[in-house]
């Protein structure tokens, strides 16, 4: 880069010119324009299923056609609930081949890898159900790369049936794109659909071919099928491409299939009679959950309250910092309770703090004076559902105080299920509540289809049909069987319980079930050893080690479920061994393990690893139109050294903080589906002294579906340049420089220039955020976590120090805050003086009214995305 001018840098994987146009004056001398070549040559995702464990690959290439070097990625969405097994990598003959290492091991050498300059990294990070997983090597221009990556996952039953997800963007053209899935399963096929989520102009594209065991389905659309438009030159093709399917029972008493020296027992028995429920809602009125979250929410228990019989009996809790009960005593679901108990939900007007701990010592108090009194049917089942958004910020607010009361009330026959709503709630902490009290947690998004996912929620648990099964075998006939022994069954679900087979004269292995349902049961069934394995010696396109693999897929699921509530530190170590000597011999990528992919000669190695669970993830806002966009009047802004100051529409009030970091660092403004805007920070001239003045010198706008990258730094003069397609970039000389994605998400960067011998302050960039810019409801940032408004309170306002600025204690996401009245500069209008904008100041870095602390925004690189919150 040339000193005083702007260097911008557009990079585009699409096939330009088509993508990409630009027209530049004739000053474009001013700049620095790098076109980036690349083509794909092909995509491919083969998945097969056996007996519930999909093995999915996914393959691709492509060529640098360009006449420079450059970065290529190779990004890939994988279900939350797979572990990848592999990956591989061919560049120019060069194959780079992947091996599971605990992570220590994995990460001390990719350490060294990295210190001789010659490694790259790669990523996962959360979205919705979905992980994303990246990497990027460089190669010189003529470069041949191919890509693969393999993951197993079991095939969970909900609901009737199994759902296999295959995440779709290739984000091009692609000359050869083809999908298969192979579906065998040994007891039969009794139904399979592909439903129309991808689209429905590829629905005839789908061809499913079935026999009694065995279904294939594929997807193989040709360039012109993969348009948008008959002209276009982008690719419809983006969202998940799913197959549906259920197999043949012919007994209760379930499937038991033996492969490979290992057994899987599959239990879901149908034709039975619901149990009764007892049910205490417990939901979450805090103000956090104002507008969206309580919209839904009251909108679900519409639904839910009509599902009840007259047989269930039930009760809601709501709380914020007080705790109120709808009824102190559990009520039949007649149609008069129901329609009184919609009437008290939708009257519910959130606000205040949130006691979780009071609110679930009521509910479960309710269930046992009801089981204490008589007044329930001994064989119906008892549980508590629990929708909160946040963690406790009244009463008793120590998590692990809060497990150790639940734990100690509840009783053995009681279940509690956990809904996070958003990422405001601690996940981990409902997860473990849930966990050890007989139930699940499930993360529920805050968007607009999370009604249906509290209903779908709901529709799993709703009609229990047994208590108490356990899953037995003959002594000396197994061994390391996985857990065997569950407190309910619900209908349209499964039950699987996996072991080794133990050397035997016998060719047989029984299993024996006993449950409680309005009559105990015992089931029995039995198969031959050695049947399976020839049977999948024949099939073409089965799994064969499916039986050891789902075997320890179950396993190290059950391990970290136990690893999260080992009581001591020793029994945390022990099962923290067995999971990663499990993850190394079966190649899993876990959470304690990693993917160390490594060049022939070792001498370049990449590292995939699994972060915590980050607070973004995917999904794209609603499309605005296509005229320019003008910046409104409200917006988020960071300027000066850098001073932000965040508009808050709905209390109509601005609040300020400083973020007093060091230069270099590089900061996360903005993370969302696929768009990542980050400043990076330059020093004033006066660097010697002890309190250092940093500001912007530079800012990233990355958009990963189109692989654009728009990086603005310093100029002297600013001219106009246009970029069509979804990525657009307007430029007013010697002003600043508008980037516009998709036409809803806008960022603008204004130029800040002093006086060439100025003895302090330096040239640099203020960055400008529109309140009504249309993120996914998980977007993130030191400024996109701002698109959820917090409730604020302002109150005891009263002089300061300063009679010119008051002070006053503001309430924020459960945090009581001093702060300071005063004012920061709005540059937009008058880019010398600026215009005052009067807020409320936060100390501390806008300690505890951003997420976290500030250094959790510090990423690596420019176009990097928020791995940690």
């Amino acid at each position: 880069m040339t000193d005083g001018l702007l260097t911008l840098f557009v990079v585009n994987p699409a096939l330009l010119p088509f993508s990409v146009c630009l027209s530049l004056p004739e000053e474009s001398n001013q700049w620095t324009v790098m076109y980036i070549w690349l083509h794909y040559l092909s995509y491919k995702v083969e998945s097969r299923i056996t007996s519930r464990f999909a093995h999915t690959t996914v393959r691709s290439s492509v060529v640098n056609s360009g006449s420079k070097a450059q970065s290529i990625g190779f990004n890939v969405q994988i279900p939350k609930r797979a572990f990848i097994t592999n990956f591989t990598m061919n560049v120019n003959g060069i194959t780079f081949v992947g091996s599971v290492k605990e992570k220590t091991v994995a990460r001390n050498l990719y350490a060294q890898a990295r210190a001789r300059g010659k490694a790259a990294g790669i990523v996962r990070a959360n979205s919705q159900d979905m992980e994303t997983f990246k990497t990027e090597v460089h190669v010189p221009p003529g470069s041949n790369i191919e890509f693969e990556l393999h993951y197993q996952e079991m095939m969970h039953r909900r609901l009737g049936f199994y759902e296999h997800s295959l995440y779709l963007q290739p984000g091009r053209l692609v000359p050869q794109f083809q999908v298969d899935v192979y579906v065998f399963e040994p007891k039969g096929i009794s139904m399979v659909q592909t439903p129309n989520t991808l689209g429905v102009q590829f629905t005839e594209l789908i061809k499913v071919t079935s026999t009694k065991d065995k279904a294939h389905i594929v997807f193989k659309p040709n360039l012109q099928q993969q348009r948008k438009c008959d002209n276009c030159t982008d690719s419809a093709i983006d969202g998940i491409f799913t197959v549906k399917y259920d197999v043949t029972r012919d007994s209760n008493a379930g499937e038991l299939q033996v492969s490979d020296g290992h057994f899987v027992h599959f239990f879901a028995p149908s034709n039975l009679s619901p149990l009764p429920k007892n049910i205490v809602f417990v939901i979450d009125v805090s103000g956090s959950m104002w507008g969206v979250k309580m919209k839904q929410t009251v909108e679900a228990m519409q639904a839910i309250l009509d599902d009840l019989t007259v047989d269930d009996h039930f009760s809601i809790v709501d709380f914020n910092h007080n705790v109120r009960c709808w009824s102190e005593e559990l009520v039949p679901g007649s149609s008069i309770q129901i329609a009184d108990a919609k009437k008290y939900i939708q009257s519910i007007k959130p606000n205040g703090g949130t006691n979780i701990n009071e609110a679930l010592m009521r509910a479960v108090q309710m269930l046992v004076r009801a089981s204490n009194q008589g007044l329930i049917d001994p064989r119906s089942v008892s549980m508590v559902i629990l929708v909160s958004d946040g963690d406790p910020t009244v009463g008793e607010i120590k998590l692990s105080t809060i497990q150790k009361n639940v734990k100690r009330v509840m009783r053995e026959e009681f279940s509690l299920f956990s809904l996070g709503i958003g990422f405001d709630v601690d996940y981990d902490f409902l997860e473990r509540i849930a966990m050890e009290n007989r139930g699940m947690a499930q993360r529920i998004y805050a968007n607009h289809d999370a009604a249906e996912q509290l209903r779908t929620f709901y529709s799993q648990v709703s009609s229990p049909l047994l208590r108490r099964i356990t899953i037995q075998f003959p002594e000396d006939s197994v061994s390391d069987v996985t857990q065997n022994r569950f407190d309910k069954y619900f209908s349209g679900s499964e039950l699987v319980v996996a072991g080794k087979v133990l050397p035997s004269e016998s060719n047989t292995l029984t299993s024996f079930t006993t449950a409680s349902a309005r009559l105990d049961i015992t089931l029995e069934t039995d198969t031959d050893t050695a049947e399976l394995d020839m049977e999948l010696a024949k099939q073409q396109h089965s799994f064969t080690g499916f039986a050891r693999q789902m075997w320890a897929y179950l396993t190290i699921k059950q391990l970290i479920s136990e690893r999260s509530l080992a009581a001591t530190a020793a029994k945390k170590r022990k099962i923290t061994q067995r999971i990663m000597s499990l993850a190394v011999e079966h190649q899993f990528v876990t959470p304690l393990t990693a993917l160390l992919v490594e060049s022939e000669d070792a001498k370049e190695r990449l590292l995939a690893d699994t972060p915590r669970d980050p607070k973004h993830g995917c999904c794209s806002g609603a499309e605005k139109g296509p005229e320019e966009w003008t910046l409104p009047q409200k917006v988020t802004l960071v300027d000066n050294d850098p001073h932000f100051i965040v508009h808050l529409p709905g209390s109509n009030m601005d609040v300020c903080f400083n973020i007093d970091s060091k230069p270099g660092h590089i900061l996360n403004l903005v993370s969302d589906s696929g768009l990542v805007v980050n400043g990076q920070l330059i020093s004033s001239k006066q660097a010697h002294k002890s309190k250092v003045s940093t500001y912007f010198g530079t800012v990233s706008v990355y958009y990963q579906p189109d692989g654009i990258s728009v990086t603005v730094a310093f100029t002297s003069r600013l001219t106009l340049s246009r970029l069509c397609f979804r990525v657009r970039i307007s430029i007013v000389k010697d002003s600043h420089v508008t980037v516009t994605i998709n036409n809803n998400i806008q960022v603008m960067v204004l130029l800040h220039r002093v006086w060439k011998k100025h003895p302090v302050s330096v040239d640099f960039l203020g960055i400008y955020i529109p309140n009504d810019n249309q993120y996914s409801p998980l977007v993130h940032g030191l400024i996109g976590q701002f698109s959820r408004e917090p409730e604020v309170s302002v109150y005891d306002i009263h002089e300061g120090v300063d009679p010119l600025k008051k002070q006053a204690t503001m309430e924020v996401k459960g945090n009581k805050l001093q702060v300071t009245r005063g004012w920061q500069k709005d540059y937009r209008r008058d880019k010398r003086h600026g215009s005052n904008v009067y807020c409320w100041f936060i100390h501390n870095s806008g300690k505890g009214f951003i997420d976290g602390h500030y250094t959790d925004y510090i990423v690596p690189y420019l176009n990097s995305f928020l791995q940690t919150l």
